[in-house]
């Protein structure tokens, strides 16, 4: 399996962590903002499948099922994109902190200005993109909009939203955590389609997504839904529990599994020597480059000690985020990183 282990993907968790707390302030906020749209486009759709009065009446449950597995586009474009989304930050950030890399400080500055970024760009999306656009003006998506907001909002308790929220984002930073763990593309996406697909079948409140859930039914002239008591019955429980679930059930749970009383953890971003392609594909037989036959030793020298690299373009094959969380400063442990070294 071409995957990095555990250990090495949290690892990587506490290195994004640290590179997003040397990030210009502007450069977080609207890297924040764009989130915002990205994950509107994944509500919208969902909104819309579930528009349909005759499934929502005899089979609820099958097409909230059909709707959420088409939420996950949001999050593949925001994680693909590289862009700040707040909950995902709550894991990166909590597992930097935790093991000393970053200050509490650090922590507050990143998820207040990644939260109200993403508030910025969701607004900004259901205003412009679906409000002025009329992308849910029909009678059936502006009902479907009012409802999927009152089951949200209305009809739990505070507690429940906080309970569901933990679950939410316990699911949301799992997906983005193997998605990490994932070496290229097609299993980033795959590691991140199902988990989130999960919490939106389940029915768990996210907060970021919520920003689009609640203004839109706002919007659409949702009855007894003011802007006070969607802070208040929602946004504040759901973002309290994603804090909970995403923080302490997978940044905290897994630096504490993986990296405490651990010595430093060596990751190798190059995947362009035959022995790699070899583990990554299995029980292939070494048959090597223009069909010859390498055996694990050859002539006394192991396949590492004969350089033997797989054809590409020229360059080492390491991506560039790969490349860049490979420098030494990001992989410091127990103990904050000096001022000169985070410029």
């Amino acid at each position: 399996m071409d995957a990095f282990t555990p250990q090495q993907t949290t690892e990587l968790v506490c290195r994004i962590g640290y590179k997003k707390s040397t990030m210009r302030l502007d450069k977080i906020f609207f890297n924040s903002f764009m989130s915002g749209p990205l994950l509107g486009f994944g509500c919208a759709v969902a909104v819309s499948t579930e528009a349909a009065p005759w499934y929502q009446e005899n089979a609820p449950g099958l097409i909230r099922t059909i709707g959420a597995t088409y939420f996950p586009i949001g999050l593949v474009m925001i994680v693909l994109s590289g862009s700040d989304l707040f909950t995902s930050n709550i894991m990166f950030m909590t597992c930097a902190v935790l093991d000393r890399r970053i200050t509490i400080i650090d922590v507050l500055k990143n998820w207040a200005i990644s939260f109200f970024g993403n508030l910025a760009g969701m607004l900004f999306f259901v205003a412009i993109i679906c409000g002025y656009g009329g992308v849910f003006q029909l009678d059936a998506y502006k009902t479907e909009t009012i409802n999927f907001a009152t089951l949200k909002i209305v009809d739990p308790q505070w507690h429940q939203i906080f309970l569901r929220a933990i679950g939410a984002n316990w699911l949301v930073c799992f997906a983005v955590f193997v998605s990490i763990s994932s070496r290229e593309i097609v299993s980033k996406i795959l590691a991140i389609w199902f988990p989130t697909a999960t919490f939106v079948a389940l029915g768990l409140d996210h907060v970021v997504a919520n920003m689009f859930f609640i203004p839109i039914a706002i919007w659409n002239g949702a009855p007894g839904i003011s802007v006070g008591y969607y802070i208040w019955k929602s946004m504040i429980p759901a973002t309290l529990g994603n804090i909970v679930g995403g923080g302490i059930f997978v940044g905290g749970m897994y630096w504490y599994l993986y990296l405490t009383g651990e010595n430093d953890v060596e990751v190798d971003f190059n995947i362009g020597s035959l022995s790699s392609a070899m583990t990554a594909g299995g029980p292939m037989g070494h048959k090597g480059i223009n069909g010859k036959v390498h055996s694990t030793v050859a002539n006394g020298r192991s396949l590492e000690d004969e350089k033997i690299s797989l054809p590409h373009s020229g360059a080492q094959m390491m991506s560039g985020i790969g490349r860049e969380l490979s420098a030494d400063k990001y992989a410091k442990r127990n103990g904050l990183v000096g001022e000169e070294e985070r410029v």
